[in-house]
């Protein structure tokens, strides 16, 4: 009886091998023949599941993108806004080993996606998505009484998502600038200032 090919699960462990050679040498390692060679398929193969390393590089991003997800659960079982938008700010920064992994692959769409403009689209679409949920967040903590800075919400979500850009940057090229005691420390700075008036 002939072998029955789990193709999803092939997907997958290509994946993981990009995600291995991306981490342990940059996106310059992850050629299709390194990958090829380190997910034990033949030369020219991957082509059957990924057509192009920018598709490739793309499922890898979805996989930091889902590790994100995970770690930031449902902000909603929080009691309040403010908590929940805690939660979820707490959860996407790089304050360990895993958050710090999926920066790095992060970096690496990013670097590709200057000169690709399907990858470009595909992370103003996350972005969209990341400051339209940090804005319902805002939004809905000012409703509530939280948030009482006259700041604008949409200066606040700025603040957030460019937090949160330089420190994933910053854990990968400047560590000591970007410590968890300093990440921790900026986000508590922000959370006291929006909720003084």
């Amino acid at each position: 009886m002939p072998k029955v090919i789990d193709h999803d699960e092939r997907r997958a462990h290509i994946v993981e091998v990009t995600w291995g050679l991306i981490m342990r040498g940059g996106l310059e390692a992850a050629t299709m023949r390194e990958i090829a060679e380190a997910a034990g398929f033949a030369n020219g193969a991957l082509k059957r599941y990924f057509p192009s390393k920018d598709v490739l590089v793309e499922a890898t991003f979805e996989r930091a993108l889902s590790m994100v997800n995970t770690q930031v659960g449902d902000p909603a079982q929080e009691q309040s806004a403010l908590a929940a938008l805690r939660t979820l700010c707490t959860a996407t920064m790089p304050l360990d080993a895993k958050r710090v992994t999926a920066g790095r692959v992060l970096l690496a769409f990013w670097e590709m996606s200057l000169s690709n403009k399907r990858l470009h689209d595909r992370y103003l679409t996350h972005l969209k998505a990341w400051r339209g949920l940090l804005a319902d967040h805002i939004r809905r903590a000012r409703a509530e009484g939280d948030i009482r800075t006259a700041v604008p919400d949409a200066q606040l979500v700025d603040e957030l998502v460019l937090l949160h850009a330089g420190a994933n940057v910053m854990s990968l090229v400047g560590a000591r600038y970007s410590t968890r005691k300093l990440q921790k420390a900026h986000l508590d700075a922000f959370f006291e200032r929006i909720t003084q008036p």
